[in-house]
């Protein structure tokens, strides 16, 4: 492999020295260069986490797939390192596909993926040839690939995104697959030796017939209850659901070693935005659940694709809870805090009528904490324009008092896809939205991570300003901070 790998690296330096710094995250997981996708391999290795995701080398559009990597030791300040993984031998040969990484007993780190190959050769108009394959690091940065472990069950046309975890003496694994009568399924095989797997069940079927497959599975507890993170290919659109090209969501129940997933609750969306795709969760060394997903799109052309020599990120790190209805919260990491190098505290106001309140002349890396009160507040919409340039372009966020839904809407961001996403508001006087604003991208956190929501923005040329908007009415601030973000990346790429 490697030659493979020194031949990817020189791919990525070509496109470095040609990349556009202009909507280059500051604060978010991305490669150097070229196109990424899934987080894959979320683990704590060797005193550091470790997070790998799906990369191609040579581009900007997605193609023969490696596994690139990033390390930090505290989740805030991260470094680069060399790309893992590559394809080299016959399984993985069109792709090295997502997976997981666990801590064997030996101390190696045990990296699952699937192997990927075209039945036809060229793409998967007859189907998929997966086959979940196991590569074995001493030090998180080189692997040996140990071939495959689990072949392709004959008839499926998917099956793939192996996700592993430990219970007991016993080891679980879990795949998407689309069974032989078009089916969205997840798998679960089990193992006393990381090596040797066996088909236990299918432990969780889609009750959606138009699922055909389930990708990116991910199985996990919290609480008494188990969570499944999946992204279903096939559903139609639904009012506000399954809005996107690829969807992510996520359903609970209970489960038990050795039976079915019994669900309580009906699928769901994780996350409400045009970009939130192939999620994937760890459990920190201090018991947190703590997931990654995709920043990023397959159907419709992102805006740096053409110039600037990059291609998707990663969200922020979030920490997931289930509440008393099995209803799942997500908020940021509580290190991300650190990354808090300028505080702007505006205090308890009220915003006049139809009145514009500037917060921040040039906001490229910014959070904002924003508390509302409802009920004395007679704006239709509680809004905050983001990436604001001066020809009075803009990213919208706010609550909508008619629709009772907080919003992202891009109808007059500068470039890229244009269209709107909403997600539900539970209702309360008291109103908190939680704002992460990038150089090319938006998430919200409604209500301390009730709801989230997450998309691309790609600003115009010039400063981005940050500011408050009523309509109509009047906003009652209880309180208004925005904090100037620093880089997550310990060095400088050139």
């Amino acid at each position: 492999m490697k030659e493979q790998l020194e031949r990817a690296e020189q791919g990525v330096a070509a496109l470095l020295a040609e990349r556009n710094e202009r909507w280059y995250p500051t604060f978010h997981i991305a490669a150097k260069a070229g196109w990424i996708n899934d987080p894959n391999g979320l683990s704590y290795f060797n005193g550091r986490y470790q997070v790998y995701f799906q990369h191609h080398p040579f581009g900007t559009q997605w193609g023969p797939m490696h596994w690139g990597h990033v390390s930090s030791e505290d989740l805030v300040t991260w470094r680069r390192e060399p790309i893992a993984m590559a394809p080299s031998i016959e399984a993985d040969r069109d792709g090295v596909f997502s997976g997981s990484a666990v801590v064997g007993d030996d101390g190696k780190l045990y990296a699952y993926y699937t192997g990927h190959r075209w039945r036809n050769g060229i793409n998967e108009d007859e189907g998929n040839l997966q086959v979940q394959c196991l590569a074995t690091s001493q030090d998180g940065l080189t692997f040996e690939k140990q071939g495959v472990l689990v072949e392709c069950p004959e008839g499926l046309l998917h099956f793939r995104d192996p996700k592993v975890w430990r219970m007991g003496d016993t080891w679980y694994m879990v795949f998407g697959a689309c069974s032989a009568d078009k089916r969205g399924q997840v798998w679960g095989y089990t193992s006393t030796d990381m090596l040797n797997w066996e088909f236990d069940r299918v432990i969780f079927q889609d009750p959606n017939p138009d699922a055909y497959m389930l990708e990116c599975p991910d199985m996990f507890p919290l609480g008494d209850k188990w969570v499944i993170f999946y992204c279903p290919m096939g559903p139609k659109k639904n009012g506000y659901e399954a809005r996107n090209g690829h969807n992510a969501g996520y359903v609970v129940g209970t489960w038990a070693p050795g039976g079915v997933f019994e669900q309580l609750t009906d699928f769901r969306p994780i996350d409400w935005g045009h970009q939130f795709y192939a999620p994937q969760t760890f459990e920190s060394p201090d018991g947190r659940r703590i997931a990654y997903g995709w920043l990023g799109s397959f159907t419709i052309p992102v805006a740096t694709q053409e110039a600037d020599g990059w291609c998707g990120q990663l969200t922020v790190p979030r920490e997931l809870s289930l509440d008393a209805d099995n209803h799942l919260w997500a908020r940021p990491i509580d290190e991300l805090t650190r990354l808090r190098t300028e505080t702007t505290d505006f205090g308890a106001f009220e915003l006049d009528a139809n009145q514009d309140k500037l917060l921040v002349a040039d906001g490229q890396a910014v959070e904002i904490e924003l508390e509302v009160d409802l009920a004395a507040t007679t704006s239709e919409r509680v809004g905050l324009n983001v990436h604001k340039t001066a020809d009075g372009r803009a990213t919208f966020v706010c609550y909508d008092d008619l629709a009772g839904r907080v919003t992202i809407d891009r109808r007059d961001t500068g470039h890229g896809d244009r269209g709107y996403r909403s997600a539900p508001y539970s209702g309360g006087d008291i109103l908190k939205l939680r704002v992460l604003v990038d150089r090319g991208s938006v998430e919200v956190f409604v209500n301390d991570g009730e709801e989230t929501l997450t998309s691309f923005s790609f600003p115009c040329e010039g400063a981005r300003a940050v500011e408050l908007t009523s309509e109509s009415g009047t906003i009652a601030v209880n309180s208004l901070v925005v904090h100037q973000l620093g880089t997550i990346w310990a060095e400088p790429d050139r």
